[in-house]
């Protein structure tokens, strides 16, 4: 079995060694260096979450992909979310047909409903077209993975008809996967259209999962689908020690759920949920080296998932910080994840 091991970024707002903020034209330049590092330090994928906030200062992660892209040579690069929903899927697919030309082949994309919506407002999306919106625009997204002129005719955007799309791929397609947190729909659809399966696990324990990993294998096979991956996405934070980890992690961990609560319907944690969520059943990678491989290897296993993408930083946190939870991901997390997988 083959496994690769990512790592997720919102383009949190970093902050400086005295607390306070950078700019976000910092953090994205902030951003591009912990990606390009990410590389050197022997991880498999870097991926960029799209957000429209303040403190998620991140809109457009295809121009930093990019950037990343011109200073590395094996890494690969994706969204980790694309809002498809708010998006057109023509532009989707041509920025990051654009991205896999600059990187030599190296572009994946991660297509999501939108459980974060500032998109839909932003750029005058009704909500109750939500899934309208996002099937549609995955069925056509779908096409336009083929490869070839492209026929296409629905409701949220004017139809298609023999339409050459540029740029051509040159090797086939780019990895494409649908992001998901919970709606075992979504879960029948990508295995309908033919794309992996990205299980977003951000609370609670991941073994309840394992279902939606079973029903993605069981409907490919209704729909006549190839078998395809499951990749997991959750969030954490590496540090030297367990201690120091959770004491950098925490505080801002408490402040970013408290700002989306209401929007996302969160409970504002507690330090006792989040000591059970950083233990052994919960969804957070928080912890040495040693106990976040010891989870990941863990639940891995339980989800039958071959990728495992950490997302990592919080508002609050600097890019020293950021910078060591990538050195000791690649350089001592994922070797021993390896180790426990082999």
């Amino acid at each position: 079995m083959t496994y690769a091991f990512g790592l997720d970024t919102f383009g949190d707002r970093e902050s400086g060694a005295d607390g306070t903020p950078l700019s976000h034209a910092q953090t994205i330049r902030n951003v591009v260096e912990e990606g390009v590092f990410a590389e050197q330090a022997g991880v498999d994928f870097f991926g960029i979450v799209e957000h429209h906030t303040d403190y998620f200062p991140m809109p457009a992660g295809d121009v930093a992909l990019a950037a990343i892209a011109a200073r590395t040579g094996k890494i690969r690069l994706g969204s980790a979310v694309t809002v498809l929903s708010s998006d057109d899927p023509v532009r989707v697919f041509q920025r990051y047909s654009t991205l896999d030309a600059i990187s030599g082949g190296r572009a994946e994309v991660i297509l999501g409903r939108g459980s974060s919506i500032e998109s839909f407002p932003l750029f005058g999306y009704d909500l109750a077209d939500y899934e309208e919106l996002f099937d549609e625009k995955a069925t056509l997204f779908a096409e336009l993975l083929k490869g070839g002129p492209v026929t296409w005719e629905g409701k949220t955007r004017a139809a298609l008809l023999n339409q050459d799309v540029v740029p051509h791929l040159e090797s086939g397609p780019f990895p494409a996967w649908i992001g998901v947190g919970g709606n075992p729909q979504s879960v029948i659809r990508a295995a309908r259209l033919g794309f992996s399966l990205a299980l977003a696990i951000i609370g609670g324990p991941p073994s309840r999962f394992a279902a939606y990993s079973e029903l993605f294998r069981r409907a490919l096979e209704k729909f006549g689908q190839p078998p395809r991956p499951v990749l997991v996405h959750s969030p954490g934070h590496v540090a030297a020690t367990d201690e120091q980890a959770k004491a950098e992690f925490w505080p801002r961990w408490q402040n970013v759920i408290a700002l989306v609560a209401e929007e996302r319907g969160f409970a504002i944690p507690t330090e006792a949920s989040f000591d059970r969520e950083t233990g052994p059943d919960g969804a957070l990678y928080v912890g040495s080296p040693e106990t976040v491989a010891n989870k990941i290897a863990a639940n891995v296993r339980a989800l039958g998932a071959t990728r495992f993408d950490l997302k990592y930083g919080l508002p609050g946190l600097t890019h020293d910080q950021l910078m060591t939870n990538v050195e000791l991901y690649g350089r001592e997390v994922i070797p021993r994840v390896r180790e426990l997988l082999a």
